[in-house]
């Protein structure tokens, strides 16, 4: 049975860091994962007001749908401001409200952090670890997945340098061995 893993990126940016990363990871995956990219930008900022039967902007109950459909979630971000990007916070909230229909609940998660910088996102990822925790994701917690000055690793054609793709491996390898184990 194939398990469905969503992909969520924290940037915008065409040429982002945070993809070229999340491309490698999607390509580690074993056979029985479909991986797939929802899409956040579009999102209207989230309104509790606009959140009414007769108001919900279509883009936020599409996203819901696509949420719920996920088996697991994978989070690529970088970091702004010691933080998430406002973006993905905006992603997390839609698809965790109304009250009471979480559409992320108890999924499994996994969090990698993308930096050009040597601190290597650590603020983003441990703030979004809060959040997960919150929406009640079980995020995965070995091994940690910084990934600092990112813009070296990468080769000059845009695929990533062979001993960082190891590392993503032993990432993939810990995701799935979690969500098996959650997923038993």
């Amino acid at each position: 049975m194939t398990k469905r893993i969503g992909f969520i990126l924290g940037s915008l940016r065409k040429k982002a860091f945070t993809r070229v990363v999340a491309n490698q990871l999607a390509e580690l995956f074993p056979e029985e994962f479909e991986i797939v990219f929802p899409e956040i930008g579009h999102l209207e900022m989230y309104n509790q007001d606009l959140d009414t039967e007769e108001n919900t902007p279509e883009s936020w109950k599409t996203f819901r749908e696509e949420v719920k459909a996920l088996d697991g979630v994978v989070f690529v971000t970088p970091e702004y401001n010691r933080s998430v990007p406002p973006v993905l916070k905006n992603a997390l909230d839609i698809a965790s409200r109304p009250y009471g229909a979480n559409a992320w609940n108890d999924k499994p998660g996994a969090i990698v952090s993308v930096s050009p910088g040597a601190v290597s996102g650590f603020g983003a990822n441990h703030h979004l670890r809060q959040i997960l925790t919150f929406l009640n994701i079980h995020a995965m917690a070995q091994p940690e997945a910084y990934i600092g000055s990112v813009m070296n690793l990468i080769n000059e054609d845009g695929t990533m340098k062979e001993e960082t793709v190891g590392f993503l491996q032993l990432i993939v390898d810990s995701y799935v061995a979690w969500f098996n184990r959650l997923s038993n």
